[in-house]
């Protein structure tokens, strides 16, 4: 039985640390925090590759980890970027932060994105156990790779159905109800968890497989309640008004289900 190369996972906590603080001090001359979503997601996909190359794991795993967990969080970086990052405004979550921060934004900023590289080497912990484990890749492996690519497939498709709707002029002021958005508020967010349900099985068949199982909890809890749905719900009723309160009535928040029917 091999142990879990800890020191890995502190090597790419410090890179992000570093990575993280740097950016940070970008935001001080921009007064633009939109980009530590597109850092949030690169930096697993950093990490995913690192353990891939650097932990001496079963390859064929490694190497599941290094695509799967590597490429999706890769896209998630990429659509980040041109969704977000690239707008001449900063992203209204942030704006609503530092109004409500006023002297403080310097200092809470930092902290933040700070946390956002803690919150990246623990979410990371099933890419590592996952390529340090010896035993060649079995059934439960095949289950997390097809669920897997199922979820980032979701997730794909939520993206593309919303930007085209909201490429269409006619849109603008309203709220996207096609595809996969006419039964979820977040289809993407629901995909994204799902993608984390299938990295924790991908470590689950190594001995400290279960340590894996905290990182979807932890993302679950952050969709739900913290930096997830709450605030991308708050700020689409500040620009959206009744008509995201009426979606908020007749459509599921999180798992995708049929919408409810209309009352008076």
């Amino acid at each position: 039985m091999s142990s879990v190369p800890w020191s890995l996972l502190a090597t790419g906590w410090a890179v992000l640390a570093i990575a993280f603080a740097a950016l940070w001090a970008r935001q001080l001359r921009t007064r633009d925090a939109t980009s530590v979503d597109v850092l949030w997601a690169a930096g697993l996909a950093f990490l995913a590759v690192f353990f891939a190359v650097a932990a001496e794991g079963e390859p064929a795993r490694r190497a599941l980890v290094g695509l799967l967990a590597g490429g999706a969080t890769a896209r998630l970086a990429l659509h980040l970027l041109l969704d977000r990052a690239k707008k001449p405004v900063e992203d209204g979550r942030y704006r609503a932060l530092r109004e409500s921060w006023g002297s403080r934004a310097t200092r809470n900023f930092f902290l933040f994105f700070q946390a956002q590289a803690l919150l990246d080497a623990v979410l990371a912990v099933p890419f590592l156990i996952a390529c340090a484990n010896p035993a060649p890749i079995g059934a439960l492996d095949a289950v997390a790779g097809a669920l897997g690519v199922v979820a980032l497939g979701g997730e794909w498709l939520a993206d593309r159905q919303l930007a085209r709707f909201r490429a269409q002029a006619q849109n603008r002021g309203r709220t996207c109800r096609v595809g996969l958005w006419r039964f979820s508020r977040h289809p993407n967010y629901f995909f994204q968890w799902t993608l984390w349900c299938a990295y924790a099985l991908l470590a689950l068949s190594a001995p400290l497989g279960w340590v894996g199982l905290a990182s979807p909890a932890v993302m679950l809890f952050l969709i739900l309640r913290v930096t997830g749905i709450p605030p991308t719900e708050a700020q689409a009723l500040r620009s959206r008004g009744d008509d995201y309160r009426d979606y908020q009535r007749t459509t599921s928040a999180f798992v995708p289900w049929f919408p409810k029917t209309r009352t008076t």
